[in-house]
């Protein structure tokens, strides 16, 4: 049976024809670079997914690993002369893989835990249990997203008492998963689509204008694939957009050298890249300085596309890298996560500290 259902068939001949083959990817993929070999690149990855189209190579696994270890940055497609959009056919040979029965044991877990408990990590509480917080009719929304609430959940805490220094009645929603995690490994839509639902319909019940959100995946996934799905009636910013709008009044940093990392969500994906560098830029005494490929060029921290999961030693190689680039640093400053927990999982011995911007925000309010 063909990998590949009919409907999809003309959009990967055509990337397929357009790309002209000509290794502008092999530059900035940051699999490739952890990897070494031409599948693991997007390029490669094209002809592999054309290969199963035709029937012309199996699934076997070292054709589902080379699909699955891209972390679909988007820099790939960033850098394509011919504008293909690759990360787009990554992802349709992902869903049709999975349709098909291939799906990694690490990713059906994953997406097992979010049907069965309303997130990836098998947590038995609810989100606003866990932040202690109940909904409440307000104008301002807080989403702390799974990985803030459940992981790094300092995240979620820094963000809560910023809301509270500012003096904001705001409140907490009944959210469960975003869908990201399940749109990038290739579940079906309508799982996704429940999930998105679920969170609009709880943000419309406690009648927020204004929802703001911790994590560049979930806000990715409220800006730009929600509303291709669900109406989104309300206003929608990452925290960093918030803050830079408000007249924040911070203590000094001390001595210390800050650089940021664009998470891609929310940079390639959102272009949100001024946001938080205007928030850094109210820091008194900052001495902020760029990494060599930052902004729309930055390089991944790899923990992002479902690798983290099932490759997470291909996840540590490509942060390792990025950590490497920030070397001047004594603080790399990121806005998502994902980020955090990569970039501090690969830090070793390197006395440089990765924090989320709300972390940093909230420690000098």
């Amino acid at each position: 049976m063909s990998v590949f259902e009919a409907d999809k068939l003309e959009k990967v001949k055509e990337a397929l024809s357009t790309c002209t083959m000509c290794g502008f990817c092999k530059s900035v993929c940051p699999s490739f670079k952890s990897i070494g070999w031409d599948s693991a690149l997007s390029r490669g990855r094209l002809i592999l997914t054309y290969g199963l189209l035709n029937g012309d190579i199996k699934a076997d696994p070292s054709v589902i690993e080379n699909m699955y270890t891209c972390t679909t940055c988007a820099d790939c497609v960033r850098r394509c002369p011919s504008k293909v959009d690759i990360v787009e056919v990554i992802e349709m040979c992902r869903s049709d893989l999975v349709k098909n029965g291939h799906i990694l044991p690490k990713h059906r877990n994953v997406a097992d835990n979010v049907v069965r408990f309303g997130n990836p990590y098998a947590e038995s509480k609810s989100v606003t249990d866990t932040l202690g917080i109940k909904p409440h009719r307000a104008k301002i929304g807080y989403f702390a997203g799974c990985t803030a609430t459940y992981r790094e959940k300092e995240i979620a805490k820094a963000s809560l008492s910023i809301l509270r220094k500012l003096g904001l009645d705001f409140t907490t929603v009944d959210e469960v998963c975003c869908g990201s995690v399940l749109q990038r490994i290739g579940i079906d839509e309508e799982r996704a689509m429940e999930l998105m639902k679920k969170n609009v319909d709880a943000v419309k019940a406690m009648g927020v204008e204004t929802l703001i959100l911790s994590c560049s995946g979930c806000y990715r996934m409220f800006k730009m694939e929600y509303p291709k799905f669900v109406d989104v009636p309300f206003k929608v910013l990452h925290m960093s957009e918030f803050l830079a709008e408000r007249d924040l009044k911070l203590k000094p940093l001390g001595n210390v050298k800050v650089t940021y990392h664009d998470p891609c969500h929310l940079g390639r994906h959102c272009n949100v890249y001024d946001a938080p560098r205007e928030v850094l830029r109210k820091f008194p005494d900052i001495d902020l300085k760029e990494m060599k490929f930052s902004r729309s060029a930055s390089h991944c921290c790899g923990g992002g596309g479902g690798v983290r999961s099932a490759y997470p030693e291909t996840a540590k190689s490509i942060a390792a890298a990025r950590l490497d680039e920030a070397g001047f640093a004594d603080i790399i400053v990121t806005a998502c996560p994902f980020c955090v927990a990569n970039l501090t999982a690969a830090a070793d011995s390197r006395k440089l500290r990765t924090v989320d911007l709300t972390e940093l925000v909230d420690s000098c309010l």
